[in-house]
């Protein structure tokens, strides 16, 4: 009998062999875009500083000009990813944002590196919802989640490089001066940082294109035809229940964790005079292993939940890293020292970050296959206007308005990011039994 286990274990290792593959190069995509898509946070005093522009207008180009067409982009490019090709899609995507982020090296004014930001948004609205679908018909429900859990480590690995490889290219261009090229004339060391994040991401887009095959679909019939879009907000109509709480629950969450991580460069900048290079260094580390050791963890935990017969285990194990983030995110901006202050961030983040891999696994037990990737970019939206928009932009209006000096954006981190949470927490808790019923009907269908 133990043999018997033994060669079967084996059997499944070796038959999870290429989907790991999928996974760890996904997740190599995922790494990029977000340096991309973070980077810009360390450059804040130099982009302010040339563009004359004030915290709140900073966080338009952060956030709103990234989210504004990754959310209405999704909703198409996540309809082809429900019946094309799911390689070719996200190949596309990380060509056309990581030529995009290049192209904020070329931004002269405000609008020039806003509409090339716009333009990061639509490449990278093609990574998630098609990379969770594929994860997804890659591997049993048993391992769903640490799969998903590894992809979307990536987001924190990209993050925390963003944070240790863009302090450590400011440092190095700001050594180098401004420089002229031909056709592009003068740049500026914030601008050649975009250049040297952006460029080396054709590489993955070829890489992807090359060697990945689009997985079987699980639970379908033998056609290429998905779900219409009217189809998909009628079903999230009839489970409207379940979707608002995953949707508002998880998106208030995200304004946690992006109140924190979008603003934390400025934060340790203003209150310890700190350069870039080390500001990038420590709050990379934190990143690299506060945040991706809770996407893994959180994986882990909704794999052992399930395991244990809850059913509700994605939601679940997002309302208890919801409630992880409370009390050390309102207490990071009141401590003195510099050591104190990262360590209860670093808490804070670890629990914030929980919500990137839980989210993804309940919206895959949510729908049938051939509207996930349209479920998931409908959340994207919510996630990108409660969370990206939403957590930058607050934390900016209250420092301008309400605390009216640029060296408390840490009190504002701190209401922006424990009002998310808490809100999270309760719409995650109402949505538990929600849940359940709408994953059953899901599970019945399939068979």
């Amino acid at each position: 009998m133990e043999q018997t286990i033994s060669s079967n274990e084996q059997d499944l290792n070796a038959s999870l062999a290429y989907p790991w593959y999928i996974v760890s190069l996904c997740m190599l995509a995922y790494i990029f875009s977000f340096i991309d898509r973070q980077v810009i946070t360390l450059l804040i005093e130099p982009i302010r500083a040339d563009l004359q522009i004030s915290d709140t207008e900073f966080s338009l180009l952060h956030g709103l000009a990234f989210a504004m067409l990754y959310a209405v982009a999704g909703i198409p490019i996540a309809r082809m990813a429900d019946s094309r090709s799911r390689p070719a899609i996200i190949s596309v995507g990380i060509f056309v944002w990581s030529f995009a982020t290049a192209a904020c090296g070329t931004a002269k004014n405000f609008v020039q590196l806003f509409l090339a930001r716009m333009v990061v948004g639509v490449g990278e609205a093609a990574l998630s919802p098609a990379a969770y679908s594929m994860i997804t018909d890659s591997f049993p429900k048993s391992k769903l989640g640490l799969a998903l859990g590894v992809y979307s480590s990536g987001s924190f690995l990209g993050g925390g490089l963003a944070f240790i490889i863009g302090g450590a290219a400011i440092a190095l261009v700001e050594q180098w001066g401004p420089q002229t090229f031909p056709v592009i004339g003068l740049v500026k060391p914030w601008q050649m940082t975009f250049f040297m994040v952006g460029l080396p991401g054709l590489v993955v887009a070829a890489l992807f294109y090359f060697t990945v095959k689009d997985p079987d679909r699980k639970g379908v019939a033998n056609d290429n035809s998905a779900f219409s879009f009217s189809d998909v907000l009628r079903y999230i109509g009839e489970h409207k229940a379940t979707f608002a709480a995953h949707y508002l629950g998880f998106g208030f969450m995200s304004l946690a964790l992006f109140a924190l991580m979008n603003w934390a460069p400025a934060y340790f900048l203003r209150k310890y005079g700190m350069s870039v290079r080390d500001v990038g260094l420590s709050l990379g580390l934190v990143v690299l292993i506060g945040n991706s050791a809770g996407v893994l963890v959180s994986g882990w935990l909704t794999d052992r939940l399930t395991r244990k017969g809850y059913r509700d285990a994605p939601m679940r194990a997002g309302m208890i890293g919801s409630m992880g983030v409370v009390i050390p995110a309102a207490l990071f901006s009141q401590v003195t020292g510099f050591g104190g202050s990262l360590a209860l961030l670093a808490v804070a983040m670890f629990f914030a970050s929980f919500p990137l891999a839980t989210s993804a696994t309940a919206l895959q037990l949510m729908a049938p296959n051939r509207m996930r990737a349209q479920v998931t970019a409908l959340f994207f939206l919510s996630m990108n206007i409660l969370g990206i928009t939403g957590g930058t932009t607050l934390v900016a209006l209250s420092t301008d308005f309400i605390f009216q000096n640029d060296k408390l954006v840490g009190y504002s981190m701190s209401l922006i990011s424990v009002s998310g949470a808490v809100l999270g927490a309760i719409m995650l808790g109402w949505g538990l039994k929600h849940f359940v019923k709408t994953e059953q009907e899901v599970a019945a269908q399939v068979g």
